[in-house]
C-alpha cells in the first residue's frame, strides 16, 4: 500500500498535466491544427542555436560526465556570480551559487534546509499550485496572502499573516499565472514589513524569490532583483524558460553572503541537493550554460503572442490585464464557474486551466507559448466560445 499523503496526491493531480494528456488525445482525434491547446507552459521558440553547439562541444571535455562537488563545478558557478554581478550590480562569488536540478529542484532544497514541521511558508495568490506540494513535503504549511484587482499582493493581509511561525515567503517575479511583475515599489514594501516582523518574532524571514520567467517581460518592464532590497532573500532561477529547454532540468540557487548564518545556510542547501537524491545538477548541462550566460531564445515571439491573443480577446468581449511579463494570460471567466467555462470551452477544442488550480477562482489561465498561426487560428473560436457561453447567461 502507498502512502495516505501519495494517495491524496494521486487523486488531486496536476490539473495542468491532466489538460496536457488530454490534449494529446484530442489532437489525434481531431488532427493537431484543429486542437487550441493553452494549458501547459511547455516552450515553443526554437532552443538557441549556441545552446545545440555547446552541448557537442562541452562533450569533448575531460571528465565531462564525472561527480563534482554537490554545488556544481566550481568554474561554472563562478562564471554564473560573474555574469549576475555584471547583470544586476551586486557583488557574488562561486561560493554564493548551487547549481540546481530547475527551480523545482532548487526551492525543494531551500525548504529541506529551512523548515522544521509545522513552520509556515507564505505565498502570494495567484500562485504555482506545486508550491504548496513543495512545502507539504518538509511537513509545514502553506498559507495564502490575497491580491488587489491588479493582482498585486494585498499587503495588509500580508502582514497581517505573519506569525512567529513564519519561515519563508515565495514570490514568483514575473508570476505564473496572472503574468504581472511586482514592482520595485511592491518589493521594498514587502521587505519593509519582513524587516518589522523579523524584529518583532526574533527570527529569520527568508524571501525565496522563484524566477523562471525573469527573460520574458514586454514593453521595458524592469524585473527588481530581490537581493537589493531584502537581506534575507534567495533567488531560485532556471534555464527552462529563458533557453526553451525545460526537460534539461538546470539552474541555480542565489544565497547572499549577507542572509543570516551564510555559512551553515549554504551548506545545508548543498547537502539538501545530495539527500533529496539529485545529487547534483546535470554536469553537461551545467557546462552548456557556462557558455551561454548571455544568450536567450527570441523572447519577441512571445510578445507578439501576447500582443495578437490580448488584443484578440479584448475585442471579442473577455476581460482581463495585458500580460507584463511571462507567457500567461489570466482571463476572466465569463460565468461564475470557471472550471464549467473550461468544460464548455473543451467543445470547441480550446483547452485553458482554470483558476482554482492557482487559488483564483473565476479565471482561466492561457499559455500562449504556442506557435503564433495556431493564437490566430483559436480567436474565431474564442469568439464562438463566447457567444455561447454569454447566451446561457
Amino acid at each position: 500500500m502507498i502512502s495516505k499523503s501519495m494517495e491524496k496526491l494521486i487523486n488531486n493531480n496536476s490539473v495542468i498535466r491532466k489538460m496536457f494528456e488530454e490534449g494529446k488525445i484530442l489532437k489525434e482525434k481531431y488532427g493537431e491544427e484543429n486542437v487550441f491547446d493553452f494549458s501547459i507552459g511547455n516552450p515553443s521558440v526554437e532552443v538557441p542555436e549556441e545552446v545545440n553547439l555547446a552541448i557537442k562541444t562541452v562533450t569533448s571535455e575531460k571528465d565531462i560526465h564525472s561527480y563534482m562537488n554537490n554545488a556544481g563545478f566550481d568554474d561554472v558557478r563562478q562564471t554564473l556570480a560573474n555574469n549576475i554581478n555584471e547583470r544586476f550590480k551586486t557583488n557574488f562569488e562561486k561560493k554564493n551559487i548551487v547549481m540546481c536540478t530547475g527551480a523545482a529542484g532548487g526551492i525543494n532544497a531551500i525548504l529541506r534546509t529551512i523548515l522544521n514541521p509545522e513552520d509556515e511558508v507564505i505565498v502570494m495568490v495567484p500562485y504555482f499550485m506545486e508550491y504548496k506540494n513543495y512545502v507539504e513535503n518538509f511537513y509545514a504549511k502553506i498559507v495564502e496572502v490575497g491580491c488587489n484587482d491588479d493582482f498585486m499582493p494585498n499587503l495588509d493581509e500580508f502582514e497581517n499573516k505573519i506569525t512567529s511561525k513564519t519561515k519563508a515567503v515565495i514570490i514568483n517575479n514575473p508570476n505564473n499565472p496572472s503574468g504581472v511583475v511586482y514592482s520595485e515599489d511592491v518589493i521594498r514594501k514587502i521587505s519593509e514589513i519582513l524587516v518589522k516582523k523579523q524584529k518583532e518574532f526574533n527570527s529569520s524571514i527568508y524571501i525565496i524569490s522563484d524566477e523562471p520567467y525573469r527573460e520574458i517581460v514586454f514593453d521595458e518592464i524592469e524585473v527588481p532583483y530581490i537581493t537589493k532590497y531584502y537581506n534575507n532573500s534567495l533567488v531560485v532561477y532556471s534555464y527552462s524558460k529563458s533557453l526553451s529547454i525545460p526537460g534539461e532540468r538546470i539552474g541555480y540557487i542565489v544565497i547572499p553572503s549577507q542572509v543570516d548564518d551564510f555559512e551553515t545556510l549554504a551548506q545545508g542547501v548543498t547537502i539538501a541537493i545530495r539527500i533529496l537524491g539529485f545529487v547534483n545538477a546535470p554536469s553537461l548541462m551545467q557546462k552548456v550554460i557556462k557558455e551561454c550566460t548571455n544568450v536567450t531564445a527570441d523572447m519577441s515571439i512571445y510578445e507578439n503572442n501576447r500582443n495578437i491573443l490580448y488584443n484578440g480577446l479584448i475585442k471579442i468581449g473577455y476581460e482581463c490585464i495585458k500580460p507584463q511579463g511571462t507567457f500567461y494570460l489570466f482571463l476572466k471567466s465569463p460565468i461564475e464557474d470557471e472550471k464549467e467555462f473550461c468544460q464548455i470551452a473543451k467543445k470547441f477544442n480550446i483547452l485553458m486551466v482554470p483558476g482554482s488550480s492557482f487559488a483564483k477562482p473565476g479565471y482561466v489561465r492561457l499559455a500562449f507559448c504556442t506557435k503564433t498561426k495556431k493564437i490566430e487560428s483559436a480567436l474565431p473560436k474564442f469568439k464562438e466560445l463566447y457567444e455561447i457561453v454569454k447566451e446561457g447567461i
